[in-house]
């Protein structure tokens, strides 16, 4: 038995002793830096889904090569209203240094929904959020004290935003009391409104031309800032000429 065994293996093929190539695909790349860098965040212990800051990047990505971002901050703050308002929702995240600024609490729109946000819309006194990507714009002292401006970059879903003074501000209402008093945050009128705390930080930090972007799954959203060819391109440049 043992002889013809060790002829066996001695004379057999030697594609049977090979390793299976490495994929080296600009998908491939693509993705193995996007899971580099939501590593090297620390992105899922605070709570972050993969699936969540992949399409954040993607936008990213994507609205950086058109030029609506500035080319001086690499700050990207990620807001998931498929999380309730009683957990921490948003993040701004430093790509430069690879790592998480903020990790807070966000309030939705009043007529989103009550401690979930379910329901969104672009249309004037909806009292609603609206998703998708947006660009930062000044800070400035209005009602609601020092505030931030947004440029609501997706059409149809939040081009809006300027119109209906859906700006970052502070309110009381988004804290950790009010959540154990009322079992959950209080509500904007559309604003991603922030703590008290830490509202005039995430606002100096976040201002001039930054990508902003709100998810939900499944709410019907779409984006042309989510082309991934455009994005590939951008993170992975020796595959620009490989993507089709």
């Amino acid at each position: 038995m043992a002889g013809p065994v060790t002829k066996s293996m001695a004379g057999g093929s030697k594609n049977e002793l090979r390793m299976p190539k490495a994929n080296f695909s600009p998908q491939a790349r693509f993705d193995q830096e996007l899971r580099t860098t939501y590593n090297a965040l620390g992105a899922e212990q605070e709570g972050l889904r993969f699936e969540t800051f992949a399409k954040a990047m993607t936008g990213y990505l994507n609205l950086r090569e058109a030029g609506k971002l500035s080319e001086n901050k690499q700050l990207l703050t990620v807001i998931d209203f498929d999380l309730p308002s009683t957990e921490k929702r948003l993040w701004v995240l430093d790509l430069a240094n690879k790592e998480i600024l903020f990790h807070t609490l966000v309030a939705h729109g009043h007529n989103s929904g009550e401690n979930e946000a379910t329901n969104f819309s672009n249309t004037d006194q909806s009292n609603m959020s609206s998703l998708g990507f947006y660009a930062t714009g000044s800070e400035y002292e209005g009602k609601h004290g020092h505030s931030l401006r947004l440029q609501g970059l997706d059409e149809g879903y939040n081009t809006n935003a300027a119109s209906r003074s859906v700006v970052m501000h502070g309110a009381d209402y988004v804290s950790e009391d009010f959540i154990k008093q009322n079992g959950r945050l209080g509500r904007s009128l559309g604003c991603p409104a922030l703590p008290m705390d830490q509202y005039a930080q995430i606002i100096d930090a976040v201002n001039g031309g930054t990508c902003l972007f709100l998810n939900k799954s499944d709410a019907g959203y779409s984006s042309q800032y989510l082309n991934e060819q455009v994005a590939i391109a951008a993170l992975v440049p020796t595959a620009a000429n490989h993507v089709s």
